[in-house]
């Protein structure tokens, strides 16, 4: 029994980070580009998206890994190979956080405009919404985001199952899975736009 208790408590604690990891590349890159994609492109372009998440897995690999083995973070292995490359990640980090946190913030603002139709208080959805975040962060610390994950990442997954499950029974059928792409410079952008995103972005291992 004791040993039961102790895997249980290994797999929670293994599969926390996991899941939150999973849980924060959910977003621009799966519920909106990953629609448009299917919406206007069918299958088209699922060769792009996996290409993307195999030449991007090394990276997030490598990041767990280095962790695991040497019990330190990977900013630590980037300050061992010298105090410029530490610098170069910082500099690099400042200069897409801002692009990143306001595009990610903005979509999420969208969807609750949407879904609570507080579109009229305007720049204050967004106000609020990095409140609470913050205070999330602040107060309550990494074992309330973990368990918030969780709570969000389980409805993200049973609500897609419900939606898949809905079309398939009654939803409007498409002429072709892999519709013919034009690849003008629209496509190409979105194609950029996608692969960019998908998963998430490179520096999430860190």
């Amino acid at each position: 029994m004791i040993n039961k208790i102790t895997e249980l408590d290994w797999l929670k604690k293994t599969l926390g980070p996991g899941i939150l990891f999973a849980s924060t590349a959910i977003g621009v890159s799966h519920l909106v580009q990953s629609t448009r994609a299917g919406a206007s492109y069918g299958f088209g372009l699922l060769f792009f998206i996996v290409i993307a998440n195999l030449f991007k897995y090394p990276f997030f690999e490598f990041g767990s890994r280095f962790a695991n083995a040497t019990e330190t973070s990977i900013i630590d292995g980037y300050k061992k190979l010298g105090v410029w490359v530490l610098w170069s990640y910082l500099i690099i980090t400042l200069i897409s956080m801002f692009f990143i946190t306001s595009a990610v913030g903005a979509v999420t603002s969208g969807f609750l405009q949407n879904l609570f139709k507080t579109t009229e208080l305007g720049i204050w959805n967004h106000i609020v919404l990095f409140a609470i975040c913050g205070s999330i962060l602040s107060f309550g610390k990494y074992d309330s985001l973990d368990g918030l994950i969780k709570i969000i990442g389980f409805t993200l997954l049973i609500s897609t199952l419900l939606a898949f499950t809905l079309v398939l029974i009654k939803g409007p059928v498409s002429k072709t899975l892999f519709p013919l792409i034009d690849y003008n410079k629209t496509d190409i952008l979105f194609i950029i736009a996608l692969m960019g995103w998908m998963p998430t972005a490179v520096d999430l291992s860190s």
